[in-house]
């Protein structure tokens, strides 16, 4: 249960720090600003949960993540369900923490749906959403893989360059799908979303479900492939 807890915990602070900083700062493809601060909160937010709870349940907080873990037969069957379970929690109590600091003061959400993810910037194309959202997690959890593998020993700059490489995806995706790379960080602020009146991300979370799943599932038969002797 204790590492229940912390995926809990971790994606909870995942999705307040990232997704309230795209709140705060909002996304403007034409100032750019926006981008960068985005995408450092949702870095840094990882960094901090991948030093204080990585030992405890290795700081998934991502149920894509979790799934390569599973393919890897690093992570059980009962793990895994236990782990999505409770980042899908964190990460509405993280949008429900969101809604009540932003409601609560009055504070206008520049992104319009508490940091939910969305097709705007592909001009509400859903298979180029999609596509998007396979690659980058495809790289994300490539770079999780390979400096975890037991066969390269990264130690204590893991956390460091898997935070790096969730900034380096951030950069790119913000502007045409809002970065997912986790179900879970989309599904909490799309329901948070909804229960505010705005379903539009609702309406396309299937993509931001599917696209990292079927990334971190390539991830983690291609990374198997390249490290077999």
């Amino acid at each position: 249960m204790k590492k229940y807890i912390a995926e809990f915990i971790g994606t909870l602070v995942l999705v307040l720090i990232g997704c309230g900083t795209a709140m705060v700062v909002g996304c403007d493809a034409l100032m750019g600003g926006g981008y960068v601060l985005t995408a450092f909160a949702f870095g840094l937010a990882l960094l901090t949960m991948a030093y204080s709870i990585g030992n405890i349940s290795g700081c998934h907080i991502n149920p894509a993540v979790s799934l390569a873990m599973l393919i890897s037969k690093k992570l059980s069957l009962k793990d895994f369900w236990g782990y999505i379970v409770f980042q899908v929690l964190g990460a509405l109590a993280g949008a429900g923490l969101l809604a009540l600091i932003f409601n609560g003061a009055g504070i206008t959400d520049m992104t319009g749906g508490f940091g939910s993810n969305g097709l705007a910037g592909v001009n509400g194309n859903i298979w180029i959403g999609l596509l998007v959202e396979v690659l980058l997690t495809f790289v994300f959890v490539m770079s999780i893989l390979g400096v975890t593998s037991e066969k390269f020993k990264h130690g204590a700059v893991a956390g460091l360059v898997i935070a790096l490489s969730l900034v380096a995806v951030h950069i790119l995706g913000i502007g045409l799908t809002g970065t997912s790379v986790n179900p879970a960080r989309s599904i909490g602020p799309a329901i948070v979303a909804a229960f505010s009146g705005n379903v539009t991300a609702i309406s396309v979370v299937w993509v931001f479900i599917v696209g990292p799943l079927v990334g971190g599932a390539l991830a983690a038969y291609t990374y198997k492939m390249l490290e077999r002797k």
